[in-house]
């Protein structure tokens, strides 16, 4: 059976396998989770979650090891080493990152935590996890999704912790996924 509908949770919830179209062009066919870890490019990245994905613009360097640096701020990430293949002939790029792969407090078990700097702007508690607005400095908010036993301080500066093995990275040209 076929099942259209712009409701992403709805198709997340309900198929096998997923179409994902923009513009009635097919971006990426595939099953829910698959779509939501591997997704082809930005649009399918940003469509698929909720919260939607973090985007941050910036560049890729190698100063010894791979770092993300974002335009215009201090915000800088290290690359995972599995990740550097990805570079070749490329340094302009977005990172994605997806709000629940960004930490407000250390959780234990995760060994790939790398920490940042950023103004908390906005505390909306929902229930059993609250949303953390968040900025860096490059003029755009961002949001991490975080338990709701403890939250940082509106309007100060806070380290969040990201989740490296968890970054997406996409062409900035052809925002196809790197």
């Amino acid at each position: 059976m076929i099942y259209v509908t712009h409701d992403q949770i709805e198709a997340m919830s309900m198929g096998d396998r997923i179409v994902v179209m923009r513009d009635g062009i097919v971006q990426q066919v595939d099953t829910p989770l698959s779509i939501y870890h591997h997704p082809t490019n930005r649009f399918v990245a940003g469509f698929i979650g909720s919260p939607t994905m973090n985007f941050f613009s910036g560049a890729v360097s190698k100063n010894g090891t791979w770092t993300f640096h974002q335009e215009g701020t201090a915000f800088a990430l290290p690359v995972e080493a599995g990740d550097s293949a990805r570079f070749t002939g490329t340094s302009n790029v977005t990172l994605g990152i997806r709000p629940e792969h960004i930490y407000a407090f250390r959780p234990s078990g995760i060994t790939t935590l790398s920490p940042f700097t950023a103004q908390v702007d906005v505390i909306e508690p929902v229930g059993n996890e609250i949303f953390v607005y968040f900025s860096t400095g490059a003029g755009t908010h961002y949001v991490a999704r975080i338990a709701s036993d403890r939250s940082p301080e509106v309007g100060k500066p806070h380290e969040l912790l990201v989740d490296t093995s968890k970054m997406h990275f996409f062409d900035t040209g052809t925002e196809k996924s790197l």
